[in-house]
């Protein structure tokens, strides 16, 4: 059944001057379309075409819609207005081209669940409202999305019963947008952006609520919380007693970072509040990596470099530079001999940076990371990073924990990367309940995990849409630290390694027992279709196999791929014919281990193609991206969602998979190569 045309509105265009960023007001009128961002394409292309549709709650919305669709890899390259141009020209379906979003005269956009998953990137809420749109409503909005949104203006609501009281023309009071907010969002959405709050919160002129929660038990990053909260924001006086979920605090930042994606944008926001000479806060504790954009030039495809983008990548880069230059921070640049990146920022954070205790902000999504090391670590978008060069702070609504209890013994060929997509694929995930939530990963399962395999499972926890995930610091973490760091005094540590209470709260503990772990796959458009491999419908065959990025580029990821290599190879076997595999390293120091280990002869040959550090095909950057619909890779990153790697159907798995998958042609697990002695990699690296 397609809806029927909505009855007859005048339309006029999105006017700026009564957008809710230019003048928050008591009430907004939205003075403009909606789109209905129904399943169907079609209907998609008849509103962008001038039709205006009825409301159906019967037809299904489109879920899931990451940050890569509302505006793909190549679209970042802008970071101004010109964003406006391209916003959600990578949605599925094809239905929106460039220029369709801004020229349709939309004020308001609605999808179904989990808007906004994905990336950190702060281009996907600031292109929507360069394109005139006012308000973003779906069933659930995602956490660091709807962040952005607040920080920039852009109001959002789940609010269905919204869509024909904007058809009548009716004002909607503007404390309908923050009713749900913690008090803190309510007054940056009041003030019209994060800045112009943060100005006056610096200023005394609005002041956080009063942190008034007893002493109770609390969880592990309640903890960390309540040490580094700021009380008072003139004196930088630090430390509660206690604080509880909901509660909306600032807390002082240890280590922040961007990326070459991201750093232009926010030093834009930087300089544009604070004047060009602004200089950034403890620039010590300030790092920026040159790691996403590093071997773009290798796959950049020609209508890309006609557009000109080939210049906007490479401009950001050296926006980057000299920023780093001028202000004085550590940047993790090229090498000098051209070979990749010094580091991905978030192998980096884990290998020289954050130590327990901390709390760490970056630019990008994947900063939980370093929830691996004990630390409360999530990603933040370009205004807030702006914002804490300029206070040294970020706001925080104190999230609740939901508490994962790991038990059994891993059988072989099982690595952490089956875990988490198992994790993943549980209802309470997969309906959206963990968004904006902690996700804590505890128990002998856990305790029993290498370094590089507990960050895995904290990596991943953006992907079920959480804050961050983190596990307790431990006597092998202070060992993988004094081996990562040599002269560090990891004693001197072990105050910062903080201990959930035996009995604090959690919204909700599940356990996954290892005993019946199967290996996992996801099934290509979202990491949270995980299913066991072994219900995959008749051999899939693959034309990419790529290890690599911060979730499969560790050392112990490498000594995976070199576990099934080197029984292929000890076979007379190697990369099957037709298949590309790619193997890339994290970091410099990664690579170095795969070199003293020898494996990069025997990555040789069998027959994998080996790449420097870098993010790469992780973001459709580099070697390893498809270039056709009809590509199937088999990848150990992070995500899969449509568009991320290219045009074609990806599949996740943890590295033993994409090793033997390599070997065999189609999706297989280690076994069938190594047979009954595969390993997840040694636990004391």
């Amino acid at each position: 059944m397609l809806p029927a045309a909505a009855p007859a509105v005048p339309v006029r265009p999105p006017s700026r001057a009564s957008s809710p960023a230019a003048a928050p007001a008591a009430a907004v009128q939205f003075e403009g379309r909606i789109l209905f961002l129904y399943d169907d394409p079609d209907l998609i292309r008849r509103q962008l075409a001038g039709e205006d549709l009825a409301w159906d709650p019967a037809l299904p919305l489109v879920d899931n819609i990451s940050t890569d669709e509302i505006t793909p890899g190549w679209v970042c390259f802008h970071f101004d207005a010109t964003l406006g141009d391209y916003s959600l020209v990578g949605l599925r379906g094809g239905a929106i081209l460039a220029g369709d979003l801004k020229r349709g005269g939309f004020a308001v956009i609605v999808s179904g669940k989990s808007k906004g998953c994905g990336s950190s990137r702060e281009t996907a809420p600031f292109s929507e409202q360069a394109a005139g749109i006012q308000l973003v409503l779906a069933r659930n909005i995602e956490k660091i999305y709807g962040q952005n949104c607040q920080n920039i203006g852009l109001l959002t609501s789940t609010d269905f019963g919204l869509i024909d009281r904007i058809r009548r023309g009716e004002a909607i009071a503007l404390e309908e947008f923050t009713a749900a907010l913690d008090p803190v969002a309510a007054d940056i959405v009041r003030k019209g952006g994060l800045f112009a709050y943060n100005r006056a919160r610096l200023a005394g002129d609005v002041q956080p609520p009063l942190l008034t929660t007893p002493p109770r038990p609390m969880t592990l990053v309640e903890k960390i919380v309540a040490r580094n909260v700021i009380a008072d924001a003139r004196s930088g006086r630090l430390g509660a007693v206690a604080v509880q979920p909901g509660d909306a605090v600032f807390v002082r930042t240890d280590v922040r970072f961007s990326h070459d994606y991201t750093t232009a944008m926010a030093q834009a926001a930087f300089h544009g509040a604070l004047g060009a000479t602004a200089r950034v806060n403890d620039v010590a504790s300030v790092f920026a990596f040159r790691d996403h954009l590093t071997f773009l030039s290798l796959v950049m495809p020609e209508k890309h470099r006609q557009m000109g983008l080939d210049g906007k990548a490479a401009l950001l880069a050296d926006i980057q530079r000299e920023f780093c230059r001028v202000q004085g921070i550590r940047l993790y640049d090229e090498t000098a001999d051209g070979r990749g990146s010094e580091a991905i920022c978030h192998n980096a954070v884990l290998e020289d940076l954050a130590v327990p205790g901390d709390i760490v902000v970056g630019t990008d999504s994947h900063t939980c990371t370093a929830g691996a090391l004990g630390t409360f670590a999530f990603g933040v978008g370009s205004t807030d990073m702006a914002n804490t060069w300029y206070t040294k702070d970020i706001r925080v609504q104190v999230p609740e924990s939901v508490r994962f209890v790991v038990t059994g013994k891993r059988r072989a060929g099982i690595a952490a990367k089956d875990i988490m997509l198992r994790i993943m694929a549980t209802p309470f995930i997969k309906d959206g309940k963990a968004i904006g939530k902690v996700l804590e990963f505890t128990g002998p399962g856990v305790g029993a995990l290498s370094m590089d395999e507990r960050a895995t499972l904290t990596n991943m926890a953006v992907e079920a849409g959480a804050t961050t995930g983190i596990i307790e610091a431990d006597e092998v973490v202070l060992k993988w630290l004094a081996q990562m760091r040599p002269g560090l005094d990891v004693d001197a540590l072990r105050p910062r390694m903080l201990r959930s209470d035996s009995d604090a709260r959690y919204l909700a503990t599940f356990e996954i027992d290892l005993d019946d772990l199967a290996l996992m796959v996801a099934t290509p458009g979202d990491p949270r279709n995980g299913i066991p491999l072994a219900d995959l419908p008749g051999p899939v065959k693959i034309d990419i196999a790529y290890g690599g990025s911060c979730t499969g580029g560790k050392m112990a990821d490498m000594d995976m791929y070199a576990s099934v290599l080197r029984a292929a190879v000890d076979q007379g076997r190697r990369v099957a014919p037709g298949v590309e595999l790619y193997i890339q390293f994290g970091s410099q120091k990664i690579k170095q281990y795969a070199v003293e280990r020898g494996y990069l002869a025997l990555f040789a040959a069998a027959g994998a193609k080996v790449i420097d550090p870098s993010c790469g095909a992780c973001i459709n950057a580099g070697p390893g991206v498809s270039k056709t619909a009809d590509t199937v890779t088999i990848s150990a990153i992070n995500r899969n969602f449509p568009g991320r790697s290219g045009p074609g159907k990806v599949y996740l798995a943890s590295p033993l998979v994409v090793a033997a998958s390599a070997v065999a042609g189609y999706i297989v697990g280690p076994d069938e190569i190594v047979g009954a002695h595969a390993n997840a990699g040694p636990d004391d690296v």
